[in-house]
């Protein structure tokens, strides 16, 4: 590993578009892409489509596969990493007991691992960004759904399933909005940038006003996240009433996982870290009233440092250690 011309590559695999970067051993990114997934065209074209980054980063780069130590891959969904293999992904059409590891042992002479895409954000942020140090942390990116994971006396837990840390599906409310799991109430499905989108929308339909409604032109459609933390900041009522109730139920779910896990630090990543302290306030000030006390004082909750990189960093790093046999 101390070989200077030897080199990483981190993807991260999403439904829109993948991301790629290699990285030289001390993570310093030497090129980065991103393409297109293409993701209806089924499974097949999307492998190829890996390839096809992994030819033009290299190229790009001017560094040959032989000077490739290991790739890893972060993959949305239901997966072994153990096997390389994806079992389900929700976004991709026709995406069931895909091989990914297998799929490109053909390809490539270095190792190549696969791990979920939360995770490989959690390996970025955990090594290299807001969680340097922690050995106790957990990481939620808050974007279309909640992702999460987990840091336990300096390990990443995994669980039986390889699905440990699913703070997304706590369910809040006994009989609330439906989740594709197949349960209802789910936290993700309240404090995500669609959930919160959502609720928005709930509120204009009992009747309510806010400015949003002469942006969009009265189509609740083209209402985001994003236009509901500005309005807040032009003081919309409505605006601020959903921030702080979002914030509010996240600091509830967040005072659950303080009082089972007892981390020193939870990191909020995704595009909803953009709402920044609007939506922290709530949280932490919800945290502070409900969390067990030692636990909660001992917790920071902090935004997410390494933004979209997170994924192909996070990536690289959890590869360089599965290879080294240090994961």
């Amino acid at each position: 590993m101390e070989d200077k011309n030897k080199y990483t590559i981190g993807i991260d695999l999403g439904g829109t578009n993948i991301k790629a970067a290699v990285f030289d051993t001390g993570f310093k990114p030497v090129a980065e892409l991103s393409i297109l997934t293409e993701a209806a065209e089924g499974p097949a074209h999307v492998l190829k489509r890996i390839r096809l980054a992994v030819t033009q980063l290299t190229e790009e780069s001017n560094i040959p596969l032989e000077q490739i130590l290991c790739m890893g891959m972060g993959i949305p969904g239901l997966l072994d990493p153990e096997e390389g293999l994806s079992v389900f992904s929700p976004n991709f059409p026709g995406w069931e007991q895909i091989h990914i590891v297998n799929e490109m042992k053909p390809y490539y002479d270095f190792p190549v691992c696969i791990d979920n895409d939360v995770r490989v954000n959690l390996y970025g942020e955990w090594q290299h960004g807001a969680g340097r140090g922690a050995r106790n942390l957990v990481l939620l990116t808050l974007g279309t759904g909640l992702g999460s994971g987990i840091v336990h006396d300096g390990k990443v837990l995994y669980g039986t399933t390889f699905s440990a840390g699913e703070v997304g599906h706590m369910n809040m409310f006994r009989q609330g909005r439906p989740c594709r799991c197949g349960s209802s109430g789910c936290l993700g499905r309240y404090v995500s940038a669609v959930g919160m989108v959502n609720t928005f929308k709930e509120k204009l339909q009992e009747g309510k006003n806010s400015l949003l409604q002469t942006w969009t032109r009265y189509d609740n459609g083209l209402i985001t996240a994003a236009m509901i933390s500005e309005a807040y900041d032009l003081g919309d009522p409505l605006s601020l009433e959903v921030m702080h109730e979002t914030g509010e139920l996240l600091g509830f779910g967040l005072a659950n996982v303080i009082n089972l896990l007892n981390p020193e630090l939870i990191i909020i990543g995704g595009g909803m870290a953009a709402a920044g302290e609007r939506l922290l306030r709530p949280v932490r000030d919800t945290v502070n009233a409900h969390a067990l006390k030692l636990s909660g004082s001992s917790c920071r909750i902090v935004q997410a440092e390494l933004g979209n990189r997170a994924g192909t960093l996070g990536a690289a790093v959890y590869a360089q250690q599965k290879c080294s046999g240090r994961q």
